[in-house]
């Protein structure tokens, strides 16, 4: 198998129902032809799972690791250094030391310091931000202090040379952002097509992470408020890059991925939607877990293909490189598996069925085939959270909104106690992962040496269950 470009469009907060394909598009005011025609050219998961929040999710991606191994388990507030250290095996990095030309186009959030942006972690070039859009915005507030917090701005690197800042992120610069990084992710690939070099194009785009918000040539052209033409431009920008793609005749040798870090946003008046699933992100539920996941290459993966088998974000480093012909790193703990058979059409399963959920770095919840037991129930994310006496056990197939009165209570997990047993087998193996390859604390420095013997107390706590006698 030659080595296949990719294109991955990584969305911001776009919840499950916002694009026509799952549900939304016109129900949301604006169609998404675009994006719908990329789901009947590809396969469609309806069970794809991402992270409760966007470093997370960003860096599972990247490492095909749980966040919690590698210190990125939340979205940094509180100033200190973050993101991950330069230890860490990224796509980007084993890509490009298999042949490919890598670049980023967008948001970041795994470091906004030297020695952590995209360049520094086996990106040849990017443009971007380093953080999150919500910070657009301190720009505009009068009593802003730039000496207890630095404004974000808009950044390039190149692999080997210092990122530079090119201008302040503000609200005006984050409406025109995502038509921006369409056009660079064309340029790269005319030119790698050009040098006949394979080449990883990763595309996080901002919207539509809050101030929702679209650019002049979108702004009030659907009449259903900002929205829906946030999802207007998002669709045409996906478009422009599928034509530029065709129009250099590499789509048969081409993935591209479109999916989203996680659930909706649920700040008024930029309120997503999680379509059939209750809960936004930053909790467990499934609103916060389950997002759009479409892939297409054509003549390789299924076309009109939807499945609701179960797949983790950490899968698509382990499969990407599979796809690649790059090897998996086998000196630390690899939690994507390889569903290259599955996504192929080969086998009908996907190779994993559960799924370990963190919200920081307390465990709120895990997946197993069609169940779900929650630990610390939250549905939303301003609510607080409430840490469960007994688990609370629910059949997402019986009752897919995780209603808590059509559990029958906590009762599920006495008449089911089976379910708990296969639960509790599989966090004692990811237990055991963390004993062998001790975790690495958030705001670690550079640089980082793996203990030749575990030396970190940091463990996975397993909850106390409780069944009937």
């Amino acid at each position: 198998m030659e080595k296949p470009n990719i294109v991955l469009i990584l969305a911001d907060n776009l919840g499950y129902g916002e694009i026509g394909s799952y549900g939304g598009g016109v129900t949301r005011g604006a169609p998404t032809p675009r994006l719908d025609k990329l789901a009947q050219e590809g396969t469609r998961l309806t069970n794809f799972n991402v992270e409760p929040s966007c470093t997370p999710s960003r860096s599972a991606l990247m490492t095909g690791r749980y966040p919690l191994r590698s210190g990125t388990y939340s979205v940094p507030v509180d100033g200190r250094p973050y993101g991950l250290v330069q230890w860490e095996v990224t796509l980007a990095k084993l890509l490009s030391e298999h042949g490919y030309a890598t670049a980023h186009y967008g948001k970041w959030h795994l470091g906004d310091s030297e020695g952590r942006y995209p360049n520094d972690q086996g990106f040849d070039e990017w443009y971007g931000i380093p953080n999150s859009s919500d910070e657009a915005m301190w720009a505009e507030q009068s009593d802003f202090d730039p000496s207890v917090a630095h404004l974000e701005y808009l950044m390039e690197g190149r692999k080997g040379e210092q990122s530079r800042k090119l201008r302040v992120y503000n609200v005006a610069e984050r409406r025109e952002i995502d038509s921006e990084l369409a056009a660079r992710t064309i340029e790269f690939m005319e030119r790698k097509t050009k040098a006949k070099t394979p080449f990883f194009a990763y595309v996080p785009i901002t919207q539509p992470h809050m101030p929702t918000e679209a650019g002049k040539k979108f702004a009030g052209k659907t009449g259903h408020g900002p929205f829906a033409d946030m999802l207007a431009e998002m669709d045409d920008n996906v478009g422009r890059i599928l034509d530029a793609i065709s129009e250099l005749k590499i789509a048969d040798d081409t993935i591209v991925i479109f999916t989203s870090d996680n659930g909706p946003e649920d700040t008024m008046p930029w309120r997503g939607w999680a379509g059939p699933w209750s809960g936004t992100y930053v909790t467990a539920m499934e609103g916060s877990l389950r997002v759009p996941f479409i892939v297409r290459w054509p003549g390789k993966i299924p076309a009109g293909r939807v499945s609701n088998e179960i797949v983790h974000i950490t899968d698509l480093f382990t499969t990407l490189a599979k796809m690649c012909g790059a090897d998996i790193p086998t000196d630390r703990a690899i939690d994507g598996v390889d569903q290259t058979d599955f996504l192929l059409g080969k086998q009908g399963k996907s190779s994993r069925q559960f799924i370990a959920v963190f919200q920081g770095p307390e465990l709120y919840a895990v997946k197993w085939r069609n169940y779900k037991l929650h630990f610390v129930w939250q549905v939303r994310m301003y609510d607080p959270p409430q840490k469960l006496a007994v688990p609370r056990l629910i059949d997402l197939y019986d009752n897919p909104q995780e209603t808590i009165q059509e559990t029958r209570g906590e009762s599920a997990v006495v008449t089911r106690a089976w379910v708990m047993q296969a639960v509790m087998a599989e966090l004692g193996k990811l237990k055991a992962t963390v004993a062998k390859d001790p975790l690495i604390p958030m705001g670690t420095p550079d640089p980082y040496v793996p203990p030749s013997a575990p030396e970190s107390k940091a463990t996975i706590e397993l909850p106390v269950t409780q069944t009937a006698d």
